[in-house]
Order: C-alpha cells, then sequence, then structure tokens
C-alpha cells in the first residue's frame, strides 16, 4: 500500500482551539474570563460541535462561522459571561488567528519533502481557513484546503470524505487521515481512508464500530506513518 495523500483536520488537530480563550484571559483586565476560561473554551468546542452534529442529521446547514458564534454565545452564557460584548468580539477575532501546535510547520514541511499531497479538510468556512492558515504560515506546505461548504452538509457525512478522492484523484486507500476528533477519524476509516487519532488529551477510543489505524499523542510522528502505511 502507497500513501500519495495526507489530509487533516483543522479544529483541534492542527491548530489550537483553546488559543483563543488561553489568550484572551492573558490581557489586561479579564479577571472573570482567567477564572473560567479552560471550561469556557471546552463549553465552546462542545456546543459547536453538537450543533454541526444537529445540523447534519435534520440537513439545517448553516456555515461553520454562525455555528461558531452561537456556540460561543452558549458558553459565555453558561460561564456568567454572557453581557460582556467586547469578550465576544475579542474571542471572535481571535478565532480567526488560532495558533497551529509546536510540530505542526515541520511536520507538513517533511511530508512536502517526501513528495506527499497535503491539504486540510474541515468543517471550516473557506475565509476562515484561509485566515487560520495564513496566520500560522502554512500556506507553503498545504496544497489545498477543502471545506465542507461545497457539499453543505457539516462531517461525518460520507460525501465530506469524498471530496478527498475527487479533488487528488486517488482511492481511499491511499489517503492517510488525521484528525483529533475520535469521531472523524472512526468516520475516514469507515470511507476507507488510513485513519489516524491524534489523542493529545489521553482520551477513550469511541464506541463507533471502527478503529484507526494508529493512535498518536501529537503529530510528529505522521511523516514516519505515512512511509510504513
Amino acid at each position: 500500500m502507497t500513501i500519495t495523500t495526507c489530509i487533516f483536520d483543522a479544529y483541534g488537530t492542527l491548530f489550537d482551539i483553546s488559543a483563543a480563550a488561553r489568550e484572551a484571559a492573558a490581557e489586561p483586565g479579564r479577571v472573570a474570563l482567567a477564572a473560567c476560561w479552560q471550561k469556557l473554551a471546552a463549553d465552546w468546542r462542545t456546543k459547536q460541535l453538537q450543533y454541526t452534529w444537529h445540523r447534519a442529521l435534520v440537513r439545517e446547514h448553516r456555515e461553520f462561522w454562525l455555528v461558531t458564534q452561537d456556540g460561543l454565545d452558549w458558553a459565555l452564557e453558561n460561564n456568567g459571561l454572557a453581557g460582556d460584548g467586547d469578550l465576544r468580539d475579542r474571542l471572535l477575532k481571535l478565532y480567526w488567528e488560532l495558533t497551529a501546535y509546536p510540530e505542526v510547520p515541520a511536520m507538513l514541511a517533511n511530508l512536502k519533502d517526501m513528495g506527499m499531497n497535503t491539504a486540510i479538510l474541515s468543517n471550516g468556512s473557506p475565509a476562515m481557513l484561509e485566515g487560520a492558515v495564513t496566520s500560522a504560515g502554512l500556506n507553503e506546505v498545504l496544497d489545498d484546503t477543502l471545506s465542507v461548504e461545497e457539499v453543505g452538509v457539516f462531517k461525518p457525512a460520507p460525501e465530506v470524505y469524498e471530496l478527498v478522492t475527487r479533488r487528488f484523484e486517488c482511492p481511499p486507500r491511499h489517503v492517510l487521515f488525521v484528525s483529533s476528533n475520535c469521531w472523524d477519524a472512526l468516520a475516514a476509516r469507515g470511507y476507507r481512508f488510513q485513519a489516524v487519532w491524534v489523542n493529545r488529551a489521553g482520551e477513550p477510543l469511541d464506541r463507533l464500530g471502527h478503529t484507526p489505524r494508529e493512535t498518536l499523542s501529537d503529530l510528529a510522528g505522521i511523516p514516519d506513518l505515512a512511509k510504513e502505511f
């Protein structure tokens, strides 16, 4: 088997989704946020994902940027910060500039040196992904950013994963797909990708009928796996 194409989820996989809340909490005058930023970040991510699953299930698509705002509004209210409009605006601004995990630039550069196709496959809107990729300086090590907006439904709908095989004209077995979301990696495995789960938090495996080809604690080992698979 030969891997020709390495595909990455964006949020939580390449980009640190806690960075917006963490950076805002460190700014002067953010005492209330500093006391709860970790919970707010977790609440925000949980609701963001739950809303995408609901919308995919009932086929009521809404752009990911709007879903992200809906999730933040719930998280702010749940943490007693709903009335702070300045904080809301600041968090949303920072979400467009999320920090990439430290190992990401070198890992992607290694894949490109190996001759691999590299791309993002994300729920994010094209504008959001462009902002994150540019902010992190990853334009030169990614061949494309694929957004669910092309098909109008969120992951884990199969037509999302099909975007990869159409774009790179390759069979699923030649694709190494990487996600920090276990459910995403397992859905990709069901689509017959060679899926890797990046389990940074040491969580249990989701019970969804598939298992990843490999589980890693970070992305540094991806180039070696691409050679082995």
